[in-house]
């Protein structure tokens, strides 16, 4: 009889020497959060790792698409119902 099993995702280490003050904010972090040092740490080097990609992403384009690009930036913007709504509600933290 065999059983269903779910494959492991192989996982390899990664070893950090960190001073005890900083080791110990990421542990309050991590608990603040309900999440393990690890998982902490690995989504945080996570995004930074994303953002630190997307803030270098190049996108090539056609001299005119960059003109158009330029012309609807220089446009100004045209009023609509959703953002008069938003300019004339208060602030959250002016509502107190």
């Amino acid at each position: 009889m065999t059983t269903a099993s779910t494959p492991k995702t192989r996982r390899d280490s990664l070893n950090l020497r960190i001073p005890p003050a900083e080791r110990n904010l990421i542990d309050r972090a991590a608990e603040s959060a309900g999440k393990t040092r690890t998982d902490f740490i690995l989504e945080a080097a996570r995004r930074a790792a994303e953002e630190a990609l997307l803030d270098r992403a190049l996108m090539v384009v056609s001299p005119e698409a960059y003109a158009e690009f330029l012309k609807r930036l220089d446009r100004p913007a045209q009023p609509n119902e959703p953002l008069r709504r938003t300019m004339q509600s208060k602030a959250p933290w002016k509502t107190a």
